[in-house]
C-alpha cells in the first residue's frame, strides 16, 4: 500500500511530503525516490492510548512516495518509480498561481500527461494484438484485450480510466498494465495563507469526481516545527480546528479503501490496517501468520461500545456486548479485537 505524490515543479509536493511524513529531503544526496510514512490522525486511537497508557503505541500508517527527476525522459523515470503505487496524490499550485484559470490549466496539464501516457500504452498493445495469432493468446490476455477498445475510447475523450465504469474484477484484470489514471486520486490545492478559500473555488471550477482538499504548506510547515501545545494555540489563533495535513492523510487512507481495527493492552495499543471487507481470519493474519492458520474465534467489541461502557472491557463483557465471531465475520472499522487461535 503506497500513494505516489505528483505535481508540476514548484507546486509544493515535496514540502507536503515532508510535512506529512517528517522525512526531510536532502538535496545533496540527490535521491530520486524518497519514501516515508505518515501516521493517520485518529481520535479513537488517542482515546485508547489515554485509557491504557501502554508502553508502546502504534498508530495506523500511510506510506507516501515522492520522486525527484530532471533532464531527459522524466516521465519514464517517474513511471518506473511509481508504477507499484496504489493511489495518487496530485498537488496543484494555488499560491503562485492564485488565478483560477491558471490553476486549472496547471492541473489539466499534468492530468493530460497521465491520460496520454496511458493512451500510448493501449495503442502499442493494440498494435501487438493485431499482429499476434489468436491461438497463441492466453485467456488472461484475451480478457485484457477485450477491455482495451473501451479504455481507448475513454482516454481519447479526455477522461481518466477510473471514470470508465470498470468493475473491481476488470481493474484486477488490468493490474499488469500499471496505468496511471486507473489509480484512485486525491487532489490537493496548495494555497496562499491569505487566500485559504481558493481550494473551494478550484474544486467548484474543476468539477472533478475526485476529492479535492486545500492546504497552505507555508502555514503547515510552521506548525510541524511546534510542540503539540503550541500547535493547538496556533490553530486556535487561526480559527482552525486541526492541521490540514491530518485531513489529507485521513483522506489518502480512505482513498485506498483501508480501515483500522485495534488491539489494546498495557504493553501496546496498535491500529492494524486492512482493506475494507476483510474477514476475521485474514485480519488476524496481519498480526501473525499463525493467527490466521490457527484461527478459532475473534473476541470483538466495537470502539463505540467500549466507550459507552466507560472505557472498560470488563463492563463490555458484563453488559453482554462482547461478541465471539467466526471465520465469516467481516471486520469493521473501529473494532477492538482479541483473536483466539491454536497452531
Amino acid at each position: 500500500m503506497e500513494i505516489g505524490i505528483l505535481g508540476l515543479p514548484q507546486s509544493g509536493k515535496s514540502t507536503l511530503f515532508e510535512i506529512m511524513t517528517g522525512v526531510k529531503v536532502d538535496p545533496a544526496r540527490q535521491e530520486t525516490v524518497v519514501r516515508g510514512q505518515a501516521s493517520v490522525p485518529d481520535g479513537r486511537f488517542d482515546r485508547l492510548v489515554e485509557i491504557y497508557r501502554p508502553a508502546k503505541v502504534s498508530p495506523a500508517k500511510v506510506p507516501f512516495v515522492d520522486v525527484h527527476v530532471a533532464g531527459e525522459r522524466p516521465w519514464e523515470a517517474i513511471r518506473q518509480s511509481l508504477s507499484g503505487t496504489d493511489g495518487l496524490l496530485h498537488v496543484v499550485d494555488g499560491f503562485s498561481l492564485p488565478d483560477l484559470s491558471l490553476a486549472l490549466e496547471g492541473y489539466r496539464k499534468l492530468a493530460d500527461e497521465l491520460i496520454l501516457s496511458d493512451l500510448i500504452i493501449i495503442e502499442k498493445k493494440l498494435e501487438r494484438v493485431a499482429k499476434t495469432p489468436k491461438k497463441s493468446i492466453s485467456p488472461q490476455e484475451t480478457a485484457q484485450n477485450d477491455l482495451l477498445p473501451r479504455l481507448k475510447e475513454c482516454l481519447e475523450a479526455g477522461r481518466p480510466l477510473r471514470a470508465a465504469g470498470l468493475t473491481p474484477q476488470e481493474v484486477f484484470t488490468l493490474k499488469s498494465f500499471s496505468f496511471w489514471t486507473i489509480k484512485p486520486e486525491l487532489v490537493v490545492v496548495n494555497v496562499a495563507e491569505d487566500n485559504l478559500a481558493f481550494a473551494d473555488e478550484f474544486a467548484a471550477g474543476a468539477g472533478l469526481a475526485e476529492p479535492v482538499l486545500g492546504i497552505c504548506c507555508k502555514i503547515e510547515a510552521e506548525l510541524a516545527g511546534l510542540t503539540p501545545a503550541e500547535q493547538q494555540e496556533f490553530l486556535a489563533s487561526m480559527g482552525i480546528a486541526e492541521p490540514a495535513f491530518g485531513r489529507i492523510i485521513r483522506a489518502a487512507f480512505s482513498l485506498l479503501g483501508r480501515i483500522s481495527f485495534f488491539t489494546v493492552g498495557d504493553d501496546e495499543v496498535k491500529a492494524w490496517v486492512i482493506p475494507a471487507g476483510t474477514k476475521a481470519p485474514k485480519a488476524a493474519g496481519t498480526i501473525h501468520n499463525d493467527f490466521e492458520r490457527g484461527f478459532i474465534k475473534a473476541e470483538v467489541m466495537h470502539y463505540d461500545e467500549f466507550i459507552a461502557c466507560g472505557g472498560s472491557a470488563a463492563e463490555v463483557k458484563s453488559a453482554g456486548r462482547l461478541r465471539l465471531e467466526g471465520k465469516e465475520y467481516i471486520v469493521l472499522d473501529g473494532d477492538i479485537i482479541n483473536f483466539r487461535f491454536n497452531v
